[in-house]
């Protein structure tokens, strides 16, 4: 009889371990991963490896101003606020789903008056048609996992908050860059406004020149004209790069959570001397461990390989336990007496026979949602290298660039230093001068937008690298940001 007990009982065990989830491994990109970047070529990576974007990657800029913006964007975005409460709407749902792994237990109580109709073909007669009804009940059910259904639910609600996780790490790494990005550009549109206001300056006292000539007859009236419409458009740009600052200052208090009506950043250009921080983008492969949004993508692959397996269980039958106790009596004064004792216990067991093929519909609903949701990994790391290779490239190139507009700024202001002093030795009309002005404005707003790309471009590889991310979701990505930090 032992025997028979323990063979049943290594048979229910057994069962108990199935499941109909696929075996899950990671699944490899759409193309295997590169042994170095395209884009870097020679050109030498920043050493020593503290260059390296880690936590808070913004503060390699050594920028107070910028730090300050940053450390403001966590707990201030909405943005954020809501992708925290959408990891807690996660949390929420796996233990929704682990709570299907235990017993459940439900306490019941009803004291009810009743009469009966004395013409019933089930009434008694002699009996008193009127009486009372007190029933208390206590009753347990448990669904005995032989198939892995609720295990299957578990590990894919658990996976979706890993992927939710992730989710709120990427969103965090995104609006930092973006802060960053609009930093940079609002800064080096006050690095254009102060050339600009110097130029308005500049073609005002040449007007006046122009002006002057003209009254002494050493110049065309055509030539005042000249003047003063380069002067104008000067102020046009002027006035357009103020708009520009302004739709930037907002873009950054939205980001930081302040009112843009109230909120203001004081005026300082972006430094044309200076280069990007160094940056080592590691190995290719790295990007499958730092990057958030892959680890998201990864996720969701696994959470749609488990609801495989909850729906290939369906086809099974769906066994549980189930036992009641209690109290049923007509009367308060023997109510929880023992002869007023109720009680059931045993197994139960249910199994579709037929359901015009909707457990087959799921089936097949679960592995192409599987097959999306791998697509979609595999797009998202191929994204990832481009994103890493297009911002390799834009600092490579920019930084050959921003050297070959240096020396076309220097020779601009020469040429227009010369044909300044031609035409006011008669040599040459205004037409020159006006000419090499324009050339020497646009070279000078060149080396200022490329100055800015390749800040900006800094702050998206960085971006592209992961930033401050270092794997493993499951660290509820970073504590859920440190609670909002605090």
């Amino acid at each position: 009889m032992n025997g028979h007990r323990s063979a049943t009982l290594l048979l229910i065990g057994a069962l108990a371990a199935c499941s109909f989830a696929p075996t899950y491994t990671s699944p490899p990109g759409s193309a295997p991963p590169a042994s170095a970047y395209q884009e870097i070529g020679d050109w030498k990576i920043a050493e020593p490896m503290d260059a390296q974007a880690r936590g808070d990657w913004w503060t390699i800029f050594h920028d107070s101003q910028l730090d300050e913006l940053e450390a403001k964007v966590t707990a201030a975005n909405q943005d954020i606020k809501a992708a925290v409460a959408r990891l807690q709407q996660a949390r929420a749902e796996t233990r929704i789903q682990r709570a299907g792994l235990f017993p459940s237990l439900n306490i019941g109580s009803t004291a009810t008056r009743e009469r009966a109709s004395p013409n019933s073909p089930t009434f008694l007669r002699g009996a008193e048609p009127t009486y009372g009804n007190f029933d208390l009940e206590a009753d347990v059910s448990y669904e005995v996992d032989v198939w892995g259904r609720v295990r299957n639910s578990v590990n894919s609600a658990k996976a979706g908050q890993q992927a939710s996780a992730a989710d709120l790490a990427a969103l965090d790494l995104s609006i930092h860059a973006e802060l960053a990005t609009d930093y940079f550009n609002l800064r080096g549109e006050d690095a254009e406004q102060a050339l600009l206001d110097k130029t308005v300056d500049d073609y005002s006292k040449s007007l006046q020149l122009t002006e002057n000539l003209y009254k002494g007859g050493g110049a065309a009236l055509a030539d005042v004209e000249q003047a003063r419409a380069q002067l104008e458009t000067a102020r046009t740009q002027a006035a357009d790069t103020r708009l520009q600052r302004a739709l930037s200052e907002h873009a950054i208090a939205v980001l930081v959570g302040d009112n843009p009506s109230s909120f203001r950043i004081d005026n300082q250009p972006l430094p044309l001397n200076a280069s990007p921080p160094g940056i080592d983008p590691g190995l290719p492969s790295a990007l499958l461990e730092r990057r958030p949004d892959v680890a998201a993508a990864e996720r969701r692959v696994a959470a749609a390989n488990f609801n495989i397996g909850v729906a290939r269980a369906a086809y099974f039958p769906q066994f549980s336990l189930a036992a009641s106790f209690g109290f049923d009596s007509a009367h308060t004064s023997n109510w929880l007496a023992a002869p007023s004792r109720t009680w059931s216990a045993g197994p139960a067991g249910i199994l579709t026979v037929f359901d015009a093929g909707r457990h087959r519909a799921q089936s097949d609903q679960a592995r192409a949602v599987f097959d999306e949701q791998l697509a979609d990994y595999r797009n998202v790391v191929l994204t990832a290298y481009q994103e890493v290779e297009d911002n390799l490239a834009a600092l490579h190139h920019l930084e050959e660039e921003s050297a070959s507009q240096a020396a076309a700024v220097t020779a601009t202001s020469k040429a227009l230093q010369q044909s300044q002093y031609r035409y006011k030795a008669g040599l040459v009309t205004y037409l020159e001068v006006v000419t090499n002005e324009t050339a020497n404005l646009q070279a000078q707003l060149s080396n200022v937008n490329i100055q800015i790309r390749r800040m900006s471009a800094s702050v998206l590889l960085i971006k592209a690298l992961g930033g401050g991310w270092q794997g493993a979701p499951h660290e509820e990505a970073q504590a859920s940001i440190a609670v909002l930090a605090r």
